[in-house]
């Protein structure tokens, strides 16, 4: 049988105030007694609420600028006493504790504050909540008996459920809320964990990493299968995801999202974030089969996408910055696609698009960047790689010129795409590029010279005038000697190889030029 319990008397103390007027109102028509602190106390009553003092109540006065208010024993007795143990109500009633039912807390903003450039250690330190945590501990440790409220977003849900039961609260919404509270204090201490941990005394330069790392996911949603379907899977995302990322994708229609697609469309997403022209990117495996920008419009660049290799695009994942009109839509029907990814889609190209019943349709919020912020984590059995997103801003410009000729205006500007590109293709990665197309691509083999005979066999368009990208230095002269075969003109490349003079050498034999840029682009 449920248990339900009465809800007599609650303390409210929260820093986001939004929506708790109306909730605290509610319990009140409830009978139920308010305990409340500083600015919360004040709003309720402004609002003409009637509300006691914590410290009134625990005969005990506020002091040391707020940092002593709560940790006393007539508040901590009241959560914790189990009502169902005779001693514990014994205990409660010598002392004068009463029994608080509920309390209804969230925490001062810590993230918020480091997040602000210029926070100082001080600052920080002061939005270190210590009397908030402590309470929802409490009363979370004690929830067969204490409902314990983070959430505003939980206000209508715990009223409506009273109005259901006479003032009461079930057992099980009180499990289900203390699970979350414990949620949350973990991700609170985990920032502060992993913030104080960046920091080094007496002034000297900060870490890069902490020495711990503490992460924290939630869940999204179920996934039919990983990988392959012997294998379960979940999505989960950051608590604060970067807002133009796949976790913060709408699904407008189609069938649910596979593991695979998801991270195929991440891929996508990321490289076609890269480019500020209209662009389309067509990804297959994590690797681009099709990429274009245009000055003109967005069916252009995707028809020009689709041009790369159009038999590797079938069943491939298409992302466009721009809001799909119905004539991108109309040339995306062409094609067999599992997943097309955008920040908009007009009602046109949405009635057009819909008619594929599995095709799925993601929406992202329309915030370009050079790429995501934060961190790349990368699970090992018994361990987790963690470095900074490979977002590093180029301006092929600055590269440096090896080759007796120089880039023409045209090619840097093709070299400007191909590096664009690079990036994303699986190492050890070739392009083959114009200045607003991908022409062939070789991915993820063993050998450069492999990847570059790749991109010319897997290349549909005329390669005579490409340009070429490498995401890592040539380690010998027979990459470049068979990119002349292919009627390269221009390479962009880190360099960095004992063997560089040599891949010169044949850059101006073949009268190509070649650009360094000091920069590598592996990717695994």
């Amino acid at each position: 049988m449920m248990n339900f319990n009465q809800i007599k008397r609650v303390l409210i103390s929260v820093t986001d105030k939004a929506g708790i007027v109306e909730f605290a109102r509610g319990l009140v028509s409830y009978g139920v007694e308010i305990l409340s602190t500083g600015g919360t106390a004040a709003q309720l009553r402004q609002s003409g609420l009637s509300v006691r003092d914590v410290s009134d109540y625990t005969g005990f006065p506020e002091m040391m600028d707020g940092r002593l208010k709560t940790l006393h024993p007539k508040i901590h007795g009241g959560l914790l006493a189990l009502r169902d143990q005779e001693s514990h109500q014994e205990a409660a009633k010598s002392h004068g504790i009463d029994m608080i039912d509920m309390v209804v807390i969230n925490l001062y903003r810590f993230e918020d504050t480091v997040s602000r450039e210029g926070c100082s250690l001080e600052e920080a330190i002061e939005n270190i909540d210590i009397g908030g945590p402590t309470m929802l501990r409490a009363a979370a440790k004690n929830y067969r008996f204490v409902s314990v409220v983070t959430d505003p977003s939980d206000y209508d849900r715990i009223l409506e459920e009273m109005k259901g039961h006479d003032g009461r609260i079930s057992e099980a919404t009180n499990f289900d809320l203390s699970v979350k509270t414990f949620q949350l204090t973990a991700r609170y201490d985990a920032a502060i964990s992993n913030y104080l941990g960046k920091l080094t005394p007496y002034g000297s330069a900060p870490k890069e990493f902490p020495d711990t790392m503490t992460v924290q996911f939630e869940k999204a949603q179920d996934l039919r299968y990983g990988e392959n379907p012997h294998q379960r899977a979940i999505f989960y995302r950051e608590h604060r995801p970067f807002p133009a990322s796949i976790a913060n994708a709408r699904q407008l229609h189609g069938k649910e999202l596979s593991y695979n697609n998801i991270m195929d469309s991440d891929a996508a997403w990321n490289m076609v974030s890269d480019f500020s022209l209209p662009a389309a990117v067509i990804m297959k495996h994590a690797n681009p089969c099709g990429a274009a920008t245009t000055s003109k419009d967005l069916a252009d660049a995707y028809q020009k996408a689709m041009a790369t290799d159009p038999i590797s695009a079938f069943g491939g994942i298409v992302a466009l910055n721009r809001t799909v009109d119905s004539a991108t839509a109309e040339e995306i029907l062409k094609t067999f696609l599992e997943v097309v990814i955008a920040p908009g889609f007009d009602e046109n190209a949405l009635d057009l698009l819909k008619a594929k019943q599995n095709l799925r349709m993601l929406q992202i919020p329309s915030e370009f960047t050079a790429g995501s912020l934060g961190y790349d984590f990368r699970r090992v059995v018994g361990g987790l790689l963690v470095q900074e997103r490979d977002r590093d801003p180029f301006d092929v410009r600055k590269a440096r010129v090896v080759t007796r000729r120089t880039p023409t205006e045209e090619e840097y500007q093709a070299l400007d795409f191909a590096w664009r590109v690079v990036k994303h293709v699986k190492s050890n990665a070739i392009v083959f590029t114009t200045k607003d197309q991908l022409v062939g691509v070789g991915a993820g083999q063993m050998s450069r010279v492999d990847s570059v005979k790749i991109a010319m066999m897997k290349a549909m368009l005329p390669t005579k005038g490409c340009v070429l990208g490498s995401d890592a230095f040539f380690p010998f002269r027979d990459g470049v000697d068979m990119a002349a075969e292919a009627g390269i003109t221009a390479i962009i490349q880190p360099g960095g190889s004992m063997r560089d003079e040599e891949a010169i050498q044949a850059a101006d034999e073949h009268g190509m030029a070649m650009i360094f840029t000091g920069t590598r682009h592996f990717k695994h």
